[in-house]
């Protein structure tokens, strides 16, 4: 790490065990992912409840290339009383997590779908397996019956569908085409 962690603790003294704990999970994520370049901890009593005992809140920033993480982890709500290890084990425990998915992503690890479109037939040639959609936005999208999804038996003109467009030859062109409410079923 490029600069040494920062714990601060508000509204609340200083422990020394808990500081310990802190350092100790900061050096476990710094194991586990070595581009982390800071690390700031925040642990905090946000309100002193001397019957029900103390609430706290463990807030933890981490910087990585071209990204920061943040974990803020609030009190559950209607507890009386809550364990500060618990808090901040807790609160690392989603941190890691949120470490691993970032480095999945930096791998490539992690698959991007392309958002889909919604729309409705407009026409449909199935002898000559093409038609066309009508977008949401109103624009006419050209799609092949290869990239249907589900079997065009009951697909007609204002059939709901979803799909992926891109740039085709001729323009606009929808692929990955989904009957909208058709039940998938296992073989």
């Amino acid at each position: 790490m490029q600069v040494p962690p920062q714990i601060s603790f508000r509204n609340m003294e200083r422990f020394e065990d808990i500081d310990a704990q802190v350092r100790d999970k900061v050096a476990k994520l710094e194991e586990f992912c070595d581009c982390i370049t800071s690390c700031h901890v925040v642990i905090e009593a946000p309100h002193q409840h001397h019957r029900q005992g103390n609430q706290y809140r463990v807030r933890i920033q981490i910087a990585v290339p071209h990204k920061e993480l943040v974990v803020d982890r609030q009190p559950p709500l209607r507890q009386s009383a809550e364990d500060l290890r618990v808090a901040v084990r807790e609160a690392f425990a989603n941190m890691r997590r949120q470490l691993e998915d970032y480095i999945r992503q930096l791998r490539g690890h992690t698959k991007q779908h392309a958002e889909s479109d919604h729309g409705q037939v407009k026409k449909f040639f199935p002898e000559a397996d093409y038609g066309f959609i009508e977008s949401s936005d109103g624009r006419e999208v050209f799609f092949h019956a290869n990239s249907l999804l589900d079997n065009h038996d009951g697909l007609k003109h204002g059939t709901e569908v979803r799909y992926v467009e891109e740039a085709g030859e001729k323009g606009p062109q929808a692929t990955s085409i989904r009957i909208v409410g058709q039940h998938h079923h296992l073989s």
